[in-house]
């Protein structure tokens, strides 16, 4: 059985492998970046000219993209081309949940389906096709789809509503972030009273304040020094705050992401393209 031509729209960190393992998985794909494409693309792939190319040539399109709106601006593209062959569009960026309902109203006014599919895991988990897949669509839409999702990565159906899949991503960012400004701050204090950094890790790992700054950001990039998770301030930034956004329209309770937010702000404040595991030694060093 042939499958579908896929449109992956944004070839960077993220988008890049993610492409590749669809590829990799015998999709045909047709892809396009902005900021230069071919050297991203995976090897044998088709060059997209532009947007309104890929649309014209691919029966579904993924977008892996900055930010919302990014992500609007593509879509509004999309909707936009005249000989749009794609019919389904899979937006797998964090955009934030006002940005996806309201590209799901303006592909649904154009008789295209827009789902919400942001992903977790990081760049060693779009490599590996491990990243969780935080899908919002009805269900028959997710069964159709999940053979492709499963390509990537392991798929869930997290709501059917436009934004619900928005909504797990920033509150799983949000709950990451914390974990992270947390344990540099208790291992900031071990440090301070002559316990040894490692030890530590390894004693927080077998005990109940394992967390995945312990299991993952402080073993395999803050200890080596390499400070190289892939991940920027700006854009953890960038979910942070959507995170406040729509907690905000939701009205729930707020006390610890207002500390959060204030602490990383300055963080950001500070270097906006420094990898998020250098807070460690910024809050360490007293610049929070």
């Amino acid at each position: 059985m042939t499958k579908e031509t896929v449109g992956f729209i944004g070839l960077g960190n993220m988008g890049r492998p993610i492409s590749t393992n669809l590829f990799n998985s015998g999709y045909p794909i047709v892809g396009y970046d902005i900021a230069g494409t071919a050297e991203r693309l995976p090897e044998g792939a088709t060059l997209g000219r532009d947007v309104g190319d890929v649309a014209a040539r691919s029966d579904v399109i993924m977008m892996s993209l900055p930010d919302g709106n990014a992500m609007q601006e593509v879509t509004e593209e999309i909707i936009a081309t005249n000989d749009r062959r794609t019919s389904t569009v899979i937006d797998v960026s964090t955009s934030g949940v006002a940005a996806a309902r309201t590209a799901s109203v303006r592909c649904r006014d154009s008789e295209i389906a827009f789902y919400d599919a942001p992903v977790s895991g990081g760049v060693p988990g779009a490599i590996a096709g491990t990243i969780a897949i935080m899908f919002a669509g009805p269900e028959e839409a997710f069964e159709r789809l999940k053979p492709l999702l499963e390509s990537i990565g392991k798929p869930f159906l997290v709501g059917t509503e436009p934004g619900q899949g928005q909504a797990m991503k920033i509150l799983n960012n949000f709950l990451s972030a914390t974990s992270m400004i947390a344990t540099s701050e208790a291992i900031a204090f071990g440090e301070a009273v002559g316990l040894d950094l490692e030890l530590m890790v390894d004693v927080l790992n077998s005990s109940s304040g394992r967390n995945d700054a312990t299991v993952t950001k402080f073993p395999m990039n803050i200890i080596p020094g390499t400070f190289d998770r892939g991940f920027t301030a700006k854009l953890l930034q960038k979910d942070i705050d959507l995170y406040r956004d729509a907690q905000t329209d939701a009205g729930t309770a707020d006390r610890v992401s207002k500390e959060i937010v204030e602490g990383f702000r300055e963080f950001y404040d500070a270097d906006p393209e420094a990898d998020i595991t250098r807070i460690y030694p910024f809050v360490r060093d007293g610049k929070i």
